[in-house]
């Protein structure tokens, strides 16, 4: 019996557009989206948030545009952020044509809401006289009318549906600078109608469970439902929607990236839940190392065992592990290897001073490999010339 390799995931095969600098679909590293909750028209706060997101991880960050005072503050808010900006528009197909003026790099409009064909083909001429891509954002809640009558309720089929009804829009306009999202907060219904679409379509997909709930619960759910995708290699860029901090949701994306192997960014933290045969407070020793190793961005693990029943296999895994022994003596591994013991009282200290060094050399290695890479690449190019 021939069994497929258990890690592989096969990425379904998409073209690739850019959103600003950053590439979506095709090759790409899947992105990670959030989008700010201050209001728009203040774009200070705005800024402030974009650039919290920004250093937290995010690739893109999304924002509201439902009035001209906000599209009005977009051109300073896309000047002042350090990743490219998508504007979300609703209802008023102006405020479109309006965000493209100010900069946006890409507009993410609502077939639900947007009004008629027209509108949109003049939104479309906005986004590619000022170098936009768009997302067309189909969502569960806000299906079309005539949809909703053909199906009766929201279901995959009228979602897939809608997608594609308003992607021969932007084709008929010779426009294939977008992306496709057919979100739903039931998760059973979303990851259906993302798999049709998949199916239907070779342009790159944006990933959500929409209003997925708060830091908990939404963080499940929304694992559950783009884990799963991401799993059967659908998917280009995601966004967590949770009622939280939009850091929060940076933080939940790349998390699911990172447990499925799709993308690395920071500590990747391994540690037990904890019992009585812990020699050392688990608990407490993981939450003030994350806290303290949350700005290290150089992708590397960390192994936190309490005791050494799976102690030392874990850290036979990681770049760092620690494993607790008895009378307060613990082992450190460096590399898979017995490097020391560490006594109780400098656990913390100890460790966040191994991991950093530990970050320094895998960075530097990092580093010298895209050195070489792009040198490699420009003698190529010179040869070819």
């Amino acid at each position: 019996m021939s069994i497929r390799p258990y890690r592989d995931i096969y990425r379904r095969k998409s073209r690739q557009i850019m959103v600003g600098n950053v590439p979506v679909g095709g090759d790409a590293p899947i992105t990670v989206q959030t989008m700010t909750n201050t209001l728009t028209s203040d774009a200070k706060a705005t800024i402030e948030q974009v650039i919290a997101c920004a250093e937290a991880g995010a690739d893109i960050v999304r924002v509201s545009c439902p009035d001209e005072d906000s599209t009005r503050a977009l051109k300073e808010i896309v000047k002042e952020s350090p990743v490219p900006i998508v504007a979300d528009i609703h209802f008023h197909y102006r405020r479109g044509i309006e965000a493209a003026e100010a900069g946006a790099a890409c507009l993410r409009i609502n077939p639900g809401n947007i009004g008629k064909e027209e509108k949109v083909k003049e939104v479309v001429a906005a986004a590619r006289d000022h170098g936009c891509s768009m997302r067309i954002g189909v969502n569960a809640g806000s299906l079309e009318k005539h949809l909703l009558e053909k199906y009766g309720e929201p279901n995959p089929d009228a979602m897939v549906e809608s997608a594609l009804e308003h992607m021969r829009i932007l084709q008929d306009q010779d426009f294939h600078e977008f992306k496709i999202s057919v979100k739903a907060s039931d998760v059973f219904l979303a990851v259906a109608a993302y798999h049709g679409l998949a199916e239907a379509c070779d342009y790159p997909l944006h990933l959500g469970i929409t209003e997925a709930g708060g830091t908990r619960a939404g963080s499940v759910k929304s694992s559950i439902g783009m884990g799963g995708l991401l799993w059967a290699g659908i998917g280009d860029t995601i966004r967590v929607s949770l009622s939280a901090d939009p850091v929060e949701e940076v933080k939940v994306g790349y998390d699911i990236l990172k447990t499925l192997g799709l993308r690395h960014r920071g500590v990747n933290v391994i540690s037990c839940p904890s019992c009585a045969r812990q020699q050392f407070n688990v608990i407490e020793t993981v939450g003030m190392l994350e806290e303290r190793l949350a700005h290290i961005t150089t992708p590397m693990t960390l192994s936190v065992i309490g005791c050494v029943v799976n102690g030392p296999g874990e850290a036979r895994e990681t770049d760092i592990g620690f494993t607790g022994g008895g009378k307060g003596t613990h082992q450190v591994y460096i590399d898979g290897s017995q490097a020391h013991r560490l006594k109780d009282q400098k656990i913390v200290d100890h460790l966040v001073e191994l991991v950093e060094e530990k970050a320094e050399e895998i960075q530097a290695e990092i580093d010298a490999e895209k050195t070489a890479l792009d040198s490699k690449n420009s003698t190529a190019t010179s040869a070819a010339e």
